[in-house]
């Protein structure tokens, strides 16, 4: 495993409370564009690319891996830049990631936000297939589709599908991998920290029935649903999301 850390992008005051940004499989740092420079106002902000995805090196990742090596290589970023403990905010795979910090690294994290995602992810099965398919195919095919999947009709980000096309196939792939072995139904109840889950509305990826099931089982969770948005809000319903983010941030009271 290569030394090199995630690819990221710092915004804001170095001595305001940092906060960190996942990214959704496909996709880089540009998902947080319409999103983070507000958020910068108040927070330290960092930004990251998963391995193979935007500036980030594919071979930070390998066959097999897991959301826990997710986690990992997102804490070393952070014992790089001097951060002990952080608000985090995650898309899909980077939710998962945030879960995954709640339940195994509790003491690291002082809020999180997990944004259309799940603590599990359908099954094995349909992540297995993808992974086969993008070591055998490549990626082209997969991009095609991307908009179905990210957005609702006729919206799109070109960037967003750019970056789809472009991530490394063998780094895409053991996210895929990460994916089909994620299940943490059974931890969510030992979460402590303050947590917000968002839905989309429109999502097909991660329904909102993924995003109660979560606020069910965390105590003291609380839920946002977005109309018209999909599963990549922050890029679709950004103001919504920063609204939300801005309340839970501050430690808002729940909805």
């Amino acid at each position: 495993m290569t030394s090199e850390l995630l690819n990221h992008r710092a915004e804001g005051s170095t001595t305001a409370p940092p906060l960190l940004l996942g990214p959704s499989l496909g996709t880089s740092t540009a998902l947080w564009d319409k999103v983070a420079p507000d958020l910068s106002v108040t927070h330290r902000v960092v930004r990251w690319d998963l391995p193979g995805h935007g500036g980030s090196a594919a071979d930070l990742i390998r066959p097999g891996a897991t959301v826990g090596d997710l986690a990992g290589l997102v804490l070393a970023l952070a014992d790089s830049l001097g951060i002990e403990r952080f608000a985090y905010a995650g898309v899909s795979l980077g939710g998962a990631v945030g879960l995954h910090l709640a339940v195994h690294h509790p003491e690291r994290l002082s809020a999180l936000a997990v944004i259309c995602s799940s603590a599990h992810f359908g099954g094995s099965k349909p992540w297995e297939e993808r992974a086969a398919l993008v070591r055998r195919e490549g990626l082209a095919g997969l991009a095609e589709s991307a908009n179905s999947r990210w957005f609702t009709p006729g919206f799109t980000v070109p960037e967003l599908v750019a970056d789809h096309r472009e991530a490394d196939p063998d780094a895409y792939a053991a996210c895929c991998d990460a994916l089909a072995a994620f299940d943490l139904r059974d931890r969510l109840p030992d979460i402590t920290v303050r947590t917000l889950l968002v839905a989309g509305r429109e999502d097909p990826a991660t329904p909102p029935a993924h995003l109660r099931e979560i606020t069910d089982a965390v105590p003291g969770s609380a839920l946002v649903e977005i109309p018209g948005a999909s599963h990549l809000a922050p890029a679709q319903c950004p103001q919504a999301v920063l609204t939300a983010l801005r309340t839970h941030l501050s430690g808002g009271p729940p909805w």
